[in-house]
């Protein structure tokens, strides 16, 4: 008689991309001054235009147009919204880098087993594209955008269903990110959620309770083993 025995998935760990694995501000914004400057308006400074990020690009060209004073009817949002994206998908690690200790961490986590992913609200082809060029996008089982599926952050669907693309089980899971929705999609799918505090989010993200904060991805393995620490009981 032949006994089998249920298969375990591996933990999984998946990531945000922009202002968690990767500073994105001054692509981001590069393009947004692109924008601006082909209507006629003033560039923003990188540090001032930082926390307008977070909420995607469309949202990024309205804050720009808010901060210059200038309506912005709806339908040349969407033209706009075009020339972003070609722009920004030609341009997309001019300025762009890895925060300190990412791929450390990844080496950690992949060492210990761990299936990585991303989900990220960037569409998926600019996804893709970036973590191509900034050297570790062979390193993801799955890396999902915006347009991915039909659902994306802070629905939770996105979340797992980047998950079961990557092969893993939500119950062994672990999400990384900087903002609300992240740590919104997290909670909503029943899965532990490590913030970083050096990405972009309109408030600080202690204040949005995620289970932890570190500072610097030197301390994310302590994190993820703590967090699994219950899942494994």
């Amino acid at each position: 008689m032949t006994i089998h025995t249920p298969q375990i998935a591996p933990p999984i760990a998946v990531f945000d991309l922009d202002g968690t694995l990767a500073d994105t501000a001054g692509d981001l914004v590069g393009t947004l001054n692109v924008i601006l400057e082909r209507e006629g308006l003033a560039s923003l400074p990188v540090e001032q235009a930082r926390d307008m990020i977070g909420a995607g690009a469309r949202a990024l060209i309205e804050r720009g147009f808010e901060a210059a004073g200038k309506e912005l009817a709806p339908d040349y949002l969407d033209e706009l919204y075009r020339q972003f994206m070609v722009h920004y998908g030609e341009n997309i690690c001019v300025r762009t880098e890895l925060f300190p200790g990412v791929a450390a961490a990844l080496d950690r986590l992949e060492a210990a087993g761990f299936i990585l992913a991303v989900c990220t609200n960037k569409v998926e082809e600019h996804s893709v594209k970036l973590l191509h060029e900034l050297g570790i996008g062979h390193r993801f089982a799955a890396n999902c955008g915006r347009d991915t599926f039909t659902y994306f952050k802070p629905d939770p669907r996105h979340l797992t269903l980047t998950i079961e693309r990557a092969g893993g089980d939500p119950s062994r899971a672990i999400m990384v990110g900087d903002s609300r929705t992240d740590i919104v999609a997290a909670r909503n799918a029943g899965i532990p959620v490590v913030a970083v505090p050096f990405g972009y989010t309109d408030v600080p993200v202690k204040d949005l309770n995620p289970d932890i904060v570190i500072d610097h991805f030197d301390q994310l393995f302590a994190a993820v083993e703590t967090l699994m620490k219950p899942m494994a009981a």
